[in-house]
Protein backbone atom coordinates (compact mmCIF):
# COMPACT_ATOMS: atom_id res chain seq x y z
CA UNK A 1 0.00 0.00 0.00
CA UNK A 2 2.79 2.26 1.63
CA UNK A 3 4.71 1.83 -2.91
CA UNK A 4 0.82 2.67 -4.28
CA UNK A 5 0.48 5.33 -2.18
CA UNK A 6 4.33 6.87 -2.78
CA UNK A 7 3.89 6.75 -6.78
CA UNK A 8 0.42 7.67 -7.38
CA UNK A 9 0.46 10.94 -9.43
CA UNK A 10 0.25 12.03 -12.79
CA UNK A 11 2.01 12.72 -15.75
CA UNK A 12 0.34 15.25 -18.67
CA UNK A 13 -3.10 14.83 -16.35
CA UNK A 14 -2.50 11.04 -16.81
CA UNK A 15 -1.57 8.48 -14.30
CA UNK A 16 2.29 7.81 -15.11
CA UNK A 17 1.25 4.17 -15.28
CA UNK A 18 -0.31 4.77 -18.76
CA UNK A 19 3.69 5.95 -19.74
CA UNK A 20 5.14 3.08 -18.56
CA UNK A 21 2.61 0.61 -20.70
CA UNK A 22 2.83 3.30 -23.37
CA UNK A 23 6.72 2.48 -24.05
CA UNK A 24 6.11 -1.04 -22.95
CA UNK A 25 3.55 -1.60 -25.91
CA UNK A 26 5.01 0.80 -28.34
CA UNK A 27 8.57 -1.67 -28.15
CA UNK A 28 6.53 -4.85 -28.32
CA UNK A 29 4.67 -3.36 -31.36
CA UNK A 30 7.76 -2.32 -33.08
CA UNK A 31 8.92 -6.02 -32.61
CA UNK A 32 5.25 -7.52 -33.90
CA UNK A 33 4.70 -4.92 -37.09
CA UNK A 34 8.18 -5.00 -37.82
CA UNK A 35 8.52 -9.26 -38.39
CA UNK A 36 4.79 -8.42 -39.84
CA UNK A 37 6.23 -6.16 -42.43
CA UNK A 38 8.09 -8.76 -44.03
CA UNK A 39 6.68 -12.06 -43.18
CA UNK A 40 4.45 -12.03 -46.03
CA UNK A 41 7.53 -11.64 -48.46
CA UNK A 42 9.24 -14.14 -46.89
CA UNK A 43 7.08 -16.91 -46.79
CA UNK A 44 6.89 -16.41 -50.59
CA UNK A 45 10.55 -14.81 -51.65
CA UNK A 46 12.41 -17.39 -49.35
CA UNK A 47 10.82 -19.96 -48.71
CA UNK A 48 8.31 -20.68 -51.97
CA UNK A 49 5.26 -20.16 -50.94
CA UNK A 50 2.59 -20.05 -53.49
CA UNK A 51 -0.32 -17.60 -53.79
CA UNK A 52 -3.30 -18.82 -51.88
CA UNK A 53 -0.80 -20.59 -48.91
CA UNK A 54 1.06 -17.60 -47.94
CA UNK A 55 -2.07 -16.04 -47.32
CA UNK A 56 -3.58 -19.19 -44.91
CA UNK A 57 -0.25 -19.18 -43.08
CA UNK A 58 0.39 -15.58 -42.87
CA UNK A 59 -3.83 -15.64 -41.73
CA UNK A 60 -3.15 -19.03 -39.37
CA UNK A 61 0.05 -17.08 -37.93
CA UNK A 62 -1.99 -13.90 -37.24
CA UNK A 63 -4.86 -15.38 -36.27
CA UNK A 64 -3.58 -17.58 -33.33
CA UNK A 65 -1.71 -14.13 -32.08
CA UNK A 66 -5.06 -12.93 -31.01
CA UNK A 67 -6.51 -16.21 -30.36
CA UNK A 68 -4.10 -16.73 -27.49
CA UNK A 69 -4.49 -13.73 -25.24
CA UNK A 70 -7.93 -15.88 -24.53
CA UNK A 71 -5.10 -18.15 -22.31
CA UNK A 72 -3.26 -15.22 -21.04
CA UNK A 73 -6.24 -13.23 -20.24
CA UNK A 74 -7.60 -15.77 -17.92
CA UNK A 75 -4.06 -17.13 -16.27
CA UNK A 76 -3.51 -13.40 -15.34
CA UNK A 77 -7.37 -12.70 -13.72
CA UNK A 78 -7.25 -15.99 -11.87
CA UNK A 79 -3.27 -16.47 -10.53
CA UNK A 80 -0.76 -13.90 -11.96
CA UNK A 81 -1.75 -10.69 -12.34
CA UNK A 82 -0.66 -8.25 -15.39
CA UNK A 83 2.36 -7.74 -13.93
CA UNK A 84 3.69 -10.67 -14.18
CA UNK A 85 2.09 -12.20 -16.99
CA UNK A 86 3.16 -9.01 -18.92
CA UNK A 87 6.44 -9.62 -17.73
CA UNK A 88 6.93 -13.42 -18.71
CA UNK A 89 5.20 -12.51 -22.38
CA UNK A 90 7.98 -9.97 -22.85
CA UNK A 91 10.20 -13.01 -21.88
CA UNK A 92 8.92 -14.97 -24.72
CA UNK A 93 8.85 -12.40 -27.94
CA UNK A 94 12.23 -11.66 -27.50
CA UNK A 95 13.28 -15.49 -27.68
CA UNK A 96 10.82 -15.83 -31.11
CA UNK A 97 12.10 -12.50 -32.91
CA UNK A 98 15.94 -13.47 -31.91
CA UNK A 99 14.93 -16.64 -33.24
CA UNK A 100 13.56 -15.45 -36.15
CA UNK A 101 17.46 -14.33 -37.37
CA UNK A 102 17.64 -17.96 -38.45
CA UNK A 103 17.20 -18.61 -42.17
CA UNK A 104 18.02 -22.04 -42.71
CA UNK A 105 15.61 -24.07 -40.88
CA UNK A 106 12.29 -24.29 -41.44
CA UNK A 107 11.29 -25.69 -37.98
CA UNK A 108 13.36 -23.06 -35.74
CA UNK A 109 10.92 -20.60 -38.19
CA UNK A 110 7.91 -22.49 -37.18
CA UNK A 111 8.83 -22.90 -33.37
CA UNK A 112 10.13 -18.38 -33.59
CA UNK A 113 6.14 -18.47 -34.81
CA UNK A 114 4.92 -20.48 -31.79
CA UNK A 115 6.94 -17.79 -29.24
CA UNK A 116 5.97 -15.08 -30.65
CA UNK A 117 2.44 -16.00 -30.60
CA UNK A 118 2.40 -17.28 -26.89
CA UNK A 119 4.59 -14.27 -26.01
CA UNK A 120 1.85 -12.37 -27.32
CA UNK A 121 -1.08 -14.11 -25.77
CA UNK A 122 0.34 -13.30 -21.99
CA UNK A 123 1.40 -9.73 -23.02
CA UNK A 124 -1.43 -8.52 -25.29
CA UNK A 125 -4.65 -8.26 -22.96
CA UNK A 126 -3.34 -7.44 -19.87
CA UNK A 127 -0.84 -4.55 -20.99
CA UNK A 128 -4.64 -3.20 -22.09
CA UNK A 129 -6.32 -4.26 -19.28
CA UNK A 130 -3.60 -2.56 -17.15
CA UNK A 131 -4.38 0.57 -18.55
CA UNK A 132 -8.13 0.54 -17.80
CA UNK A 133 -7.51 -0.56 -14.19
CA UNK A 134 -5.10 2.77 -14.18
CA UNK A 135 -8.33 5.05 -14.32
CA UNK A 136 -11.49 4.96 -11.86
CA UNK A 137 -15.45 3.55 -13.10
CA UNK A 138 -16.44 6.85 -14.59
CA UNK A 139 -13.43 9.07 -15.13
CA UNK A 140 -13.69 10.79 -18.66
CA UNK A 141 -9.71 10.94 -18.93
CA UNK A 142 -10.48 6.73 -20.45
CA UNK A 143 -11.11 7.22 -23.88
CA UNK A 144 -8.28 9.50 -24.44
CA UNK A 145 -5.82 7.65 -21.98
CA UNK A 146 -5.99 4.28 -24.44
CA UNK A 147 -6.26 6.85 -27.62
CA UNK A 148 -2.77 7.90 -26.02
CA UNK A 149 -1.92 4.09 -25.53
CA UNK A 150 -2.83 3.36 -29.17
CA UNK A 151 -0.52 5.98 -30.55
CA UNK A 152 2.40 4.18 -28.85
CA UNK A 153 0.76 1.15 -30.75
CA UNK A 154 1.55 2.73 -33.75
CA UNK A 155 4.86 5.25 -33.35
CA UNK A 156 6.43 1.42 -33.00
CA UNK A 157 4.18 0.15 -35.83
CA UNK A 158 5.51 3.01 -38.24
CA UNK A 159 8.86 3.14 -37.20
CA UNK A 160 9.21 -0.69 -36.89
CA UNK A 161 7.92 -1.00 -40.97
CA UNK A 162 10.31 1.63 -42.21
CA UNK A 163 12.89 0.85 -40.08
CA UNK A 164 12.72 -3.30 -40.21
CA UNK A 165 11.53 -3.74 -43.62
CA UNK A 166 14.37 -1.73 -45.17
CA UNK A 167 17.01 -3.59 -43.46
CA UNK A 168 15.13 -7.11 -44.33
CA UNK A 169 14.55 -6.52 -48.60
CA UNK A 170 17.42 -4.64 -48.61
CA UNK A 171 20.21 -6.09 -46.54
CA UNK A 172 18.68 -9.34 -45.77
CA UNK A 173 15.94 -11.03 -43.83
CA UNK A 174 18.26 -11.52 -40.60
CA UNK A 175 18.53 -8.07 -40.54
CA UNK A 176 15.13 -6.97 -40.54
CA UNK A 177 13.86 -9.68 -37.69
CA UNK A 178 17.14 -8.89 -35.84
CA UNK A 179 16.07 -5.13 -35.46
CA UNK A 180 12.50 -6.52 -34.43
CA UNK A 181 13.87 -8.47 -31.69
CA UNK A 182 16.01 -5.55 -30.41
CA UNK A 183 12.66 -3.94 -30.00
CA UNK A 184 11.22 -5.80 -28.01
CA UNK A 185 14.61 -6.04 -25.62
CA UNK A 186 13.71 -2.33 -25.20
CA UNK A 187 9.98 -2.77 -24.32
CA UNK A 188 10.82 -5.96 -21.54
CA UNK A 189 13.85 -3.25 -19.76
CA UNK A 190 11.27 -0.62 -19.79
CA UNK A 191 8.57 -2.34 -18.23
CA UNK A 192 10.83 -3.86 -15.27
CA UNK A 193 12.22 -0.84 -14.87
CA UNK A 194 8.67 1.19 -14.80
CA UNK A 195 6.54 -1.39 -12.73
CA UNK A 196 6.75 0.80 -9.50
CA UNK A 197 4.74 3.36 -11.53
CA UNK A 198 1.58 0.75 -11.74
CA UNK A 199 0.44 1.78 -8.36
CA UNK A 200 0.02 -1.84 -6.97
CA UNK A 201 -3.31 -1.87 -10.00
CA UNK A 202 -1.40 -5.13 -11.77
CA UNK A 203 -0.73 -7.60 -8.81
CA UNK A 204 -2.25 -10.82 -8.41
CA UNK A 205 -6.24 -10.43 -7.71
CA UNK A 206 -5.19 -13.11 -4.53
CA UNK A 207 -2.55 -15.12 -2.63
CA UNK A 208 -4.30 -18.51 -4.63
CA UNK A 209 -0.97 -18.60 -7.08
CA UNK A 210 0.85 -19.67 -4.26
CA UNK A 211 -1.35 -22.25 -3.47
CA UNK A 212 1.04 -25.86 -4.63
CA UNK A 213 -0.09 -28.29 -6.81
CA UNK A 214 1.70 -31.45 -7.03
CA UNK A 215 4.25 -29.48 -4.34
CA UNK A 216 4.44 -26.81 -7.29
CA UNK A 217 3.09 -23.75 -6.76
CA UNK A 218 0.19 -22.47 -9.09
CA UNK A 219 2.31 -19.85 -10.42
CA UNK A 220 4.76 -21.96 -11.71
CA UNK A 221 2.08 -24.19 -13.32
CA UNK A 222 0.63 -20.77 -15.11
CA UNK A 223 4.64 -20.56 -16.52
CA UNK A 224 4.55 -24.27 -17.52
CA UNK A 225 1.34 -23.50 -19.30
CA UNK A 226 2.61 -21.29 -21.39
CA UNK A 227 5.72 -23.34 -22.66
CA UNK A 228 3.20 -26.06 -23.46
CA UNK A 229 1.35 -23.17 -25.24
CA UNK A 230 4.42 -22.64 -27.52
CA UNK A 231 4.33 -26.48 -28.28
CA UNK A 232 0.81 -26.46 -29.11
CA UNK A 233 0.90 -23.16 -31.42
CA UNK A 234 4.40 -25.46 -33.11
CA UNK A 235 2.24 -27.65 -34.11
CA UNK A 236 -0.74 -25.79 -34.81
CA UNK A 237 1.10 -23.24 -37.45
CA UNK A 238 2.45 -26.59 -39.01
CA UNK A 239 -0.84 -27.56 -40.35
CA UNK A 240 -2.99 -24.78 -41.01
CA UNK A 241 -6.35 -26.68 -41.26
CA UNK A 242 -6.42 -27.36 -38.08
CA UNK A 243 -6.89 -23.43 -37.16
CA UNK A 244 -10.13 -22.53 -38.67
CA UNK A 245 -11.67 -25.72 -36.73
CA UNK A 246 -10.23 -24.15 -33.53
CA UNK A 247 -11.45 -20.96 -33.64
CA UNK A 248 -15.05 -21.77 -34.61
CA UNK A 249 -14.60 -24.27 -31.21
CA UNK A 250 -13.21 -21.69 -29.07
CA UNK A 251 -15.43 -19.16 -30.58
CA UNK A 252 -18.52 -21.09 -29.97
CA UNK A 253 -17.59 -21.61 -26.34
CA UNK A 254 -16.58 -18.18 -25.76
CA UNK A 255 -20.21 -17.52 -27.17
CA UNK A 256 -21.48 -19.96 -25.08
CA UNK A 257 -19.87 -18.21 -21.82
CA UNK A 258 -21.20 -14.96 -22.28
CA UNK A 259 -24.54 -15.41 -23.00
CA UNK A 260 -24.38 -18.27 -20.04
CA UNK A 261 -22.72 -15.78 -17.68
CA UNK A 262 -25.00 -12.47 -18.83
CA UNK A 263 -28.04 -14.23 -17.98
CA UNK A 264 -27.19 -16.06 -14.73
CA UNK A 265 -24.34 -14.65 -13.23
CA UNK A 266 -25.17 -10.96 -13.45
CA UNK A 267 -27.49 -8.24 -12.09
CA UNK A 268 -29.99 -6.65 -14.36
CA UNK A 269 -27.92 -3.57 -15.48
CA UNK A 270 -24.28 -5.47 -15.73
CA UNK A 271 -26.57 -8.58 -17.93
CA UNK A 272 -27.49 -5.59 -20.67
CA UNK A 273 -23.87 -4.10 -20.57
CA UNK A 274 -22.19 -7.48 -21.27
CA UNK A 275 -24.86 -8.55 -23.84
CA UNK A 276 -24.21 -5.30 -25.45
CA UNK A 277 -20.61 -5.34 -25.73
CA UNK A 278 -20.46 -8.67 -27.05
CA UNK A 279 -22.72 -7.48 -29.91
CA UNK A 280 -19.84 -5.04 -30.76
CA UNK A 281 -17.24 -7.81 -30.52
CA UNK A 282 -18.77 -9.67 -33.12
CA UNK A 283 -19.08 -6.48 -35.31
CA UNK A 284 -15.01 -6.11 -35.01
CA UNK A 285 -14.59 -9.52 -36.24
CA UNK A 286 -16.00 -8.37 -39.36
CA UNK A 287 -14.00 -4.73 -39.40
CA UNK A 288 -10.60 -6.80 -38.82
CA UNK A 289 -11.39 -9.07 -41.41
CA UNK A 290 -11.05 -6.68 -44.11
CA UNK A 291 -8.49 -4.64 -42.32
CA UNK A 292 -6.05 -7.07 -41.31
CA UNK A 293 -5.87 -7.08 -45.55
CA UNK A 294 -2.83 -5.15 -45.35
CA UNK A 295 -0.40 -7.05 -44.15
CA UNK A 296 -1.26 -10.11 -46.74
CA UNK A 297 -2.97 -8.95 -50.27
CA UNK A 298 -2.59 -5.61 -49.75
CA UNK A 299 1.16 -5.85 -49.28
CA UNK A 300 1.12 -8.12 -52.51
CA UNK A 301 -1.13 -6.00 -54.31
CA UNK A 302 1.56 -3.36 -53.52
CA UNK A 303 4.50 -5.13 -54.46
CA UNK A 304 3.48 -6.61 -57.02
CA UNK A 305 0.77 -3.86 -58.94
CA UNK A 306 1.46 -0.71 -57.57
CA UNK A 307 4.21 1.92 -59.17
CA UNK A 308 6.29 2.79 -56.35
CA UNK A 309 9.66 4.52 -58.16
CA UNK A 310 10.19 7.33 -56.68
CA UNK A 311 13.12 9.34 -58.29
CA UNK A 312 14.35 6.33 -59.40
CA UNK A 313 13.86 4.30 -56.18
CA UNK A 314 11.71 1.46 -56.08
CA UNK A 315 10.51 1.94 -52.54
CA UNK A 316 10.48 -1.93 -50.62
CA UNK A 317 6.95 -3.04 -50.20
CA UNK A 318 7.06 -3.48 -47.24
CA UNK A 319 7.62 0.23 -45.88
CA UNK A 320 4.04 0.98 -46.68
CA UNK A 321 2.80 -0.82 -44.05
CA UNK A 322 4.24 2.32 -41.93
CA UNK A 323 0.93 4.47 -43.31
CA UNK A 324 -1.19 3.14 -41.29
CA UNK A 325 0.79 4.18 -38.19
CA UNK A 326 1.91 7.05 -39.50
CA UNK A 327 -1.64 8.59 -40.19
CA UNK A 328 -2.70 7.03 -36.63
CA UNK A 329 -0.16 8.88 -34.94
CA UNK A 330 -0.63 12.37 -36.92
CA UNK A 331 -4.73 11.52 -36.52
CA UNK A 332 -5.15 10.41 -32.99
CA UNK A 333 -4.50 13.53 -31.18
CA UNK A 334 -6.90 15.06 -33.07
CA UNK A 335 -9.78 12.76 -32.31
CA UNK A 336 -8.89 12.43 -28.69
CA UNK A 337 -9.62 15.81 -28.57
CA UNK A 338 -12.89 15.57 -30.98
CA UNK A 339 -14.57 12.91 -28.68
CA UNK A 340 -14.06 15.07 -25.86
CA UNK A 341 -15.27 18.13 -27.41
CA UNK A 342 -18.16 16.79 -28.74
CA UNK A 343 -18.55 15.29 -25.49
CA UNK A 344 -18.62 17.91 -23.27
CA UNK A 345 -21.35 19.38 -25.91
CA UNK A 346 -23.54 15.67 -25.42
CA UNK A 347 -23.13 15.42 -28.84
CA UNK A 348 -20.44 12.41 -29.09
CA UNK A 349 -21.84 9.80 -31.19
CA UNK A 350 -22.38 6.53 -29.20
CA UNK A 351 -20.04 4.01 -29.15
CA UNK A 352 -22.15 1.94 -31.56
CA UNK A 353 -22.23 4.65 -33.85
CA UNK A 354 -18.62 4.82 -33.77
CA UNK A 355 -18.11 1.25 -34.70
CA UNK A 356 -20.44 1.87 -37.32
CA UNK A 357 -18.02 4.69 -38.72
CA UNK A 358 -14.94 2.51 -38.60
CA UNK A 359 -17.19 -0.22 -40.81
CA UNK A 360 -18.40 2.63 -43.19
CA UNK A 361 -14.60 3.78 -43.58
CA UNK A 362 -13.03 0.40 -44.19
CA UNK A 363 -15.39 -0.25 -46.87
CA UNK A 364 -14.72 3.24 -48.32
CA UNK A 365 -10.63 2.73 -48.77
CA UNK A 366 -11.37 -0.23 -50.29
CA UNK A 367 -13.70 1.49 -53.04
CA UNK A 368 -11.43 4.46 -53.57
CA UNK A 369 -8.81 1.82 -54.05
CA UNK A 370 -10.79 -0.02 -56.78
CA UNK A 371 -11.56 3.45 -58.33
CA UNK A 372 -8.25 4.12 -58.86
CA UNK A 373 -6.99 1.08 -59.98
CA UNK A 374 -10.37 1.16 -62.55
CA UNK A 375 -8.97 4.34 -63.68
CA UNK A 376 -5.88 2.79 -64.97
CA UNK A 377 -6.30 0.74 -68.15
CA UNK A 378 -6.49 -3.34 -67.63
CA UNK A 379 -4.16 -3.45 -70.04
CA UNK A 380 -1.95 -1.80 -72.98
CA UNK A 381 -1.23 -1.74 -76.61
CA UNK A 382 2.28 -2.41 -78.28
CA UNK A 383 3.19 0.08 -81.42
CA UNK A 384 1.40 -2.76 -83.28
CA UNK A 385 -1.73 -2.64 -81.72
CA UNK A 386 -1.37 -5.94 -79.95
CA UNK A 387 -2.81 -6.11 -76.52
CA UNK A 388 -0.13 -7.05 -73.98
CA UNK A 389 -0.96 -9.59 -70.87
CA UNK A 390 0.89 -7.48 -68.20
CA UNK A 391 -1.70 -5.31 -66.10
CA UNK A 392 -1.01 -1.25 -65.85
CA UNK A 393 0.33 -0.46 -62.47
CA UNK A 394 -1.71 1.53 -60.45
CA UNK A 395 -0.37 5.09 -58.99
CA UNK A 396 1.09 4.88 -55.52
CA UNK A 397 -1.11 8.03 -53.99
CA UNK A 398 -4.25 5.69 -54.25
CA UNK A 399 -1.76 2.86 -51.39
CA UNK A 400 -2.07 6.65 -49.58
CA UNK A 401 -5.56 6.92 -49.94
CA UNK A 402 -6.58 3.24 -48.81
CA UNK A 403 -4.47 3.57 -45.87
CA UNK A 404 -5.58 7.04 -44.62
CA UNK A 405 -9.24 6.18 -44.91
CA UNK A 406 -9.02 2.63 -43.31
CA UNK A 407 -7.10 4.26 -40.35
CA UNK A 408 -10.05 7.00 -39.84
CA UNK A 409 -11.81 3.88 -39.20
CA UNK A 410 -9.50 2.33 -36.98
CA UNK A 411 -9.33 5.38 -34.74
CA UNK A 412 -13.18 5.44 -34.60
CA UNK A 413 -13.21 1.83 -33.42
CA UNK A 414 -10.00 0.46 -32.37
CA UNK A 415 -9.10 2.53 -29.41
CA UNK A 416 -13.07 2.58 -28.56
CA UNK A 417 -13.50 -0.33 -28.62
CA UNK A 418 -10.73 -1.30 -25.99
CA UNK A 419 -12.00 1.35 -23.72
CA UNK A 420 -15.42 -0.33 -24.15
CA UNK A 421 -14.69 -3.27 -22.78
CA UNK A 422 -13.00 -2.36 -20.20
CA UNK A 423 -16.17 -0.25 -19.20
CA UNK A 424 -19.15 -2.35 -20.11
CA UNK A 425 -17.41 -5.33 -18.17
CA UNK A 426 -17.86 -6.97 -15.35
CA UNK A 427 -14.68 -6.30 -13.32
CA UNK A 428 -14.25 -9.78 -12.43
CA UNK A 429 -14.04 -11.11 -15.48
CA UNK A 430 -12.70 -7.90 -17.55
CA UNK A 431 -9.31 -9.81 -18.46
CA UNK A 432 -11.48 -12.75 -20.34
CA UNK A 433 -13.90 -10.34 -22.17
CA UNK A 434 -10.33 -8.38 -23.26
CA UNK A 435 -9.55 -12.23 -24.34
CA UNK A 436 -12.83 -12.14 -26.36
CA UNK A 437 -12.09 -8.78 -27.82
CA UNK A 438 -8.87 -10.75 -29.56
CA UNK A 439 -10.58 -13.85 -30.15
CA UNK A 440 -12.80 -11.36 -32.13
CA UNK A 441 -10.14 -10.02 -34.14
CA UNK A 442 -8.59 -13.96 -34.54
CA UNK A 443 -11.27 -14.98 -36.07
CA UNK A 444 -11.49 -11.60 -38.45
CA UNK A 445 -7.72 -12.60 -39.08
CA UNK A 446 -8.56 -15.79 -40.19
CA UNK A 447 -11.18 -15.04 -42.09
CA UNK A 448 -8.87 -11.99 -43.71
CA UNK A 449 -6.60 -14.84 -45.23
CA UNK A 450 -9.68 -16.28 -46.79
CA UNK A 451 -10.73 -13.77 -48.36
CA UNK A 452 -7.28 -12.37 -49.45
CA UNK A 453 -7.11 -16.20 -51.74
CA UNK A 454 -10.08 -14.70 -53.48
CA UNK A 455 -7.17 -11.49 -55.37
CA UNK A 456 -5.92 -14.55 -56.79
CA UNK A 457 -6.88 -16.30 -59.90
CA UNK A 458 -6.24 -20.16 -60.66
CA UNK A 459 -4.74 -18.99 -63.83
CA UNK A 460 -1.79 -17.03 -61.90
CA UNK A 461 -1.43 -19.46 -59.14
CA UNK A 462 -0.69 -22.22 -62.19
CA UNK A 463 1.56 -19.19 -63.80
CA UNK A 464 3.44 -18.59 -60.37
CA UNK A 465 3.45 -22.58 -60.02
CA UNK A 466 5.10 -22.69 -63.53
CA UNK A 467 7.69 -20.43 -62.53
CA UNK A 468 8.68 -21.94 -58.92
CA UNK A 469 9.77 -25.04 -60.84
CA UNK A 470 11.87 -22.82 -63.56
CA UNK A 471 13.13 -21.31 -60.48
CA UNK A 472 14.18 -24.57 -58.27
CA UNK A 473 15.96 -25.36 -61.93
CA UNK A 474 17.74 -21.89 -61.69
CA UNK A 475 16.08 -20.49 -64.94
CA UNK A 476 14.06 -18.05 -63.53
CA UNK A 477 12.55 -16.30 -60.04
CA UNK A 478 9.93 -14.44 -58.33
CA UNK A 479 11.48 -11.14 -59.79
CA UNK A 480 10.20 -12.62 -63.25
CA UNK A 481 6.66 -13.11 -62.24
CA UNK A 482 4.16 -10.67 -64.08
CA UNK A 483 1.68 -8.40 -63.04
CA UNK A 484 -1.06 -9.99 -65.26
CA UNK A 485 -4.51 -8.53 -66.40
CA UNK A 486 -6.06 -11.38 -64.56
CA UNK A 487 -4.09 -10.94 -61.32
CA UNK A 488 -5.17 -6.86 -61.50
CA UNK A 489 -8.81 -7.99 -62.36
CA UNK A 490 -8.90 -10.42 -59.40
CA UNK A 491 -8.11 -7.50 -57.29
CA UNK A 492 -10.17 -5.07 -58.19
CA UNK A 493 -13.65 -8.01 -57.95
CA UNK A 494 -13.08 -9.37 -54.63
CA UNK A 495 -11.72 -5.48 -53.06
CA UNK A 496 -15.53 -4.06 -54.51
CA UNK A 497 -17.11 -7.36 -53.09
CA UNK A 498 -15.46 -6.32 -49.57
CA UNK A 499 -15.68 -2.45 -49.63
CA UNK A 500 -19.87 -2.91 -50.58
CA UNK A 501 -19.79 -5.56 -47.51
CA UNK A 502 -18.56 -3.66 -45.09
CA UNK A 503 -21.00 -0.30 -45.86
CA UNK A 504 -24.11 -3.00 -45.70
CA UNK A 505 -22.67 -4.10 -42.00
CA UNK A 506 -21.95 -0.71 -41.03
CA UNK A 507 -25.66 0.23 -41.71
CA UNK A 508 -27.62 -2.59 -40.14
CA UNK A 509 -25.04 -1.52 -36.98
CA UNK A 510 -26.72 1.99 -37.21
CA UNK A 511 -30.13 0.29 -37.01
CA UNK A 512 -28.90 -1.65 -33.93
CA UNK A 513 -27.68 1.52 -31.85
CA UNK A 514 -30.74 2.90 -30.63
CA UNK A 515 -31.34 -0.92 -28.70
CA UNK A 516 -27.37 -0.82 -27.86
CA UNK A 517 -26.98 2.50 -26.07
CA UNK A 518 -29.88 1.44 -24.24
CA UNK A 519 -28.59 -1.30 -22.85
CA UNK A 520 -25.48 0.32 -21.65
CA UNK A 521 -27.22 2.33 -19.22
CA UNK A 522 -25.47 5.49 -19.53
CA UNK A 523 -21.77 3.98 -20.32
CA UNK A 524 -20.58 6.28 -23.29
Amino acid sequence: MNQALQNTGTFLGHPKGLFICFFTEMWERFSYYGMRALLIFYLVQHWGFSDGDEYILYGAYTTLVYMMPVIGGVLADRYLGSRKAVTFGAVLLVLGHTLMTVENNVQIFYLSLALIISGVGFLKPNISTMVGALYPEGDPRRDSGFTIFYMGINIGAASASIVCGYLGQTYGWAYGFGAAGVGMLFGLIVFIWGQKYLDGHAEPPSDEYKEKYFGISKEIWCYVSGVAMVFVCWILIQYTSVVGGLVAALGSISILFWIYYSLKKCEPVERDRLLSVGVLVMFSLIFWALFEQAGSSLNILTDRGVDRNFFGWDVPASMFQSLNAIFIFTLAPFFAYLWLFLGKRNIEPSIPIKFAMGLFFVGLGFLFLVFGMSSEPISSMDDSGNELVLGAKTAVVWIFVIYLVHTIGELCLSPVGLSSVTKLSPQRIVGVMMGMWFLASAAGNFLAGIVATSTSSEEYRKLQKELKELKESGQEGYANIPYTEIEKIGFVDAYTAVGWGAIGFSILLMLLSPLLVKMMHGIK
